[in-house]
């Protein structure tokens, strides 16, 4: 029994080793610049952050497909450095031993990016996803539409011209 539980043991520290080489498939490579963001403010990276990192993954996985079971302990952090950069990988529920693709981890975090860069008072500058390209913020509409705009000016000039006719049409009639 106690051999069983040595070798599945040392089978999944082989699995997560194999997993979370810096070039794996599915590894994403993170970079977080928390002095530059928050200056004299700024936290220390620690393990609390780490979860919190984890559990911001496995929420935006979750949030992407809604039938995905992706816990906390199926997110991988890799060779965090102390300069805070790191690699993670995101391993399948079901089967411990293989990765989410990664176009999925990449739609997953592209949708929930603004959610995980409030979770750590950062910015797509100051929190890099490497492969993960930023997402751009909607475009701001105007309150007042475009057409509208144009319409009141167009307007305006049309009045101001009769308005300059009528007057000098006065003016031509007294001399």
């Amino acid at each position: 029994m106690l051999r069983v539980l040595l070798l599945t043991l040392s089978v999944v520290a082989i699995a997560h080793a194999e997993l979370c080489k810096p070039d794996a498939q599915n590894a994403f490579k993170v970079r977080l610049s928390i002095k530059t963001a928050l200056g004299d403010n700024a936290y220390a990276w620690d393990a609390n952050e780490e979860y919190l990192f984890k559990a911001m993954v496995a929420f935006a996985m979750r949030r992407y497909s809604s039938k995905s079971t992706t816990q906390i302990s199926n997110v991988l952090l890799c060779n965090v450095t102390d300069r805070v950069s790191f690699w993670f990988v995101v391993t399948d529920s079901s089967k411990n031993m293989t990765t989410v693709p990664g176009s999925e981890v990449e739609a997953a975090i592209r949708m929930n990016r603004n959610r995980i860069n409030s979770a750590f008072l950062l910015s797509d500058k100051t929190l890099q996803f490497l492969k993960i390209t930023s997402t751009l913020s909607p475009p701001v509409e105007p309150s007042t539409p475009v057409w509208l705009i144009v319409f009141g000016v167009v307007l305006c000039l049309i009045v101001a011209g009769i308005v300059f006719l009528v007057v000098a049409g006065i003016q031509q009639r007294k001399k």
